[in-house]
This record gives C-alpha cells, structure tokens and sequence, in this order.
C-alpha cells in the first residue's frame, strides 16, 4: 500500500514547521508539500492531488473555508482542520463539518501554538490514520 499523501496549508511558517516534523514522525506518511495559504494551498491541491489535507482555517487571501468549498469541486482528499478558530461547537468548526472536514483538531494555544506536538501531536497522526485507514499507533 503506498503512504498517503499529505498536502499541509497553514499560513505561519511556525506552524507548517511544527505540523510537518509531526506527519514526517510517522514513517507510514508522507508529506507531499506545504502551502503558507488558501489560493497556494488549492493550486497544490490541484496540482499534488493529495490523499489528506491538513488545513487551517484563518489564512490570507482565501480562508480554509472557502478552500474546502473549491476542493470539493476538483479532489477528493479528506480534510483535516488543524485551528485556533475552530473550537467544538464553534461556528467555525460547524461550517468545516458541514463542508466535510472528517476531523476538527483546535490548536491548544491560540494561532502559534508551540506546544501542538506536545499537546496534540499524537491527535493529529490518529487523525491521519483514521482518515487513511491505516492502523492507529499506541497511545505514548
């Protein structure tokens, strides 16, 4: 079975940093590219087609909404919100459901969470995992 490919778009290079070291942790996975916006974001879309989509939702130039709605015109990748907006219950995180985010993960600590490996890191590979349909890893 070939790794499934997974395309990152979150405009903080922090964050793309932080959320790329957590997908290339699992060597199951791939991280196919990363984009620092909705508009590059969907172009990669277009151009990777990847198998999974890691998407923030507060971006420049096109948020992860309207990303999702362009999306589902022309992939069929799973999308993954990875947020600070995006809260249980949170307008936000309903929207992203409705337009078929399979997993809404909050960032623990606002916009820059730095402690998102540390608090949400193995979160996010279950997230992955259940959306590729590999086995899930061990709780640490």
């Amino acid at each position: 079975m070939a790794k499934p490919r997974i395309l990152l778009i979150d405009d903080s290079v922090l964050m793309r940093t932080i959320i790329g070291d957590i997908v290339r942790s699992d060597d199951e996975l791939e991280l196919a590219g990363a984009a620092e916006n909705g508009r590059a974001g969907l172009e990669m879309v277009k151009s990777l087609k990847p198998d999974i989509v890691l998407l923030d939702i507060e971006m420049p130039e096109m948020s992860g909404l309207e990303v999702m709605e362009h999306m589902s015109l022309i992939s069929r990748a799973k999308v993954i919100i990875i947020s600070s907006v995006a809260q249980i219950g949170s307008p936000e995180a309903n929207e992203a459901r409705a337009l078929g985010a399979v997993e809404i993960i909050a960032k623990p600590s606002g916009t820059m969470s730095l402690d998102l490996a540390h608090k949400k890191g193995h979160d996010i590979i279950v997230a992955i995992r259940r959306a590729s349909g590999l086995p899930l890893p061990a709780r640490p």
